[in-house]
């Protein structure tokens, strides 16, 4: 084997790996917004909801209504705690908004078809953000 040869396959060894990698970043992206490294998703048919997770102590559930286009939003915490959910269009304008106490839960309803995005608050500190997609 020659030299060029040589360092021919030493440049695909080394090359492969990284335009994987690179690949893979798109399409994490592209997938999940701004958020490439997002953990539990639930969805049925006509929602989509990618979580971050910014705060293990808190205990937050935003899941999908697998009857009706309906969200629940719940926390498993201290009674005394008020937690707060914003849900942002792409644009930036706050579309709904929710305040509840530790372990509670309420629904949230009348979203219209897109793409979202939610924060949720505790004592000013953001616990949790992600995504929500209405088809």
């Amino acid at each position: 084997m020659n030299t060029s040869e040589t360092v021919g396959r030493r440049f695909i060894i080394r090359t492969i790996p990284a335009l994987f990698t690179i690949i893979l970043l798109c399409i994490a992206t592209q997938a999940s917004f701004a958020y490439p490294l997002s953990v539990p998703t639930y969805s049925n048919d006509t929602i989509l909801v990618q979580k971050q997770v910014t705060s293990k102590k808190h205990r937050i559930k935003l899941y999908p209504n697998a009857e009706q286009d309906v969200l629940f939003f719940s926390v498993r915490g201290s009674e005394d705690k008020i937690y707060q959910f914003f849900l942002f269009d792409v644009a930036g304008n706050l579309v709904k908004q929710a305040i509840i106490k530790g372990r509670q839960t309420t629904v949230i309803d009348n979203i219209e078809k897109g793409n979202y995005l939610f924060e949720v608050f505790n004592d000013d500190e953001r616990i949790e953000n992600g995504q929500v997609i209405i088809r």
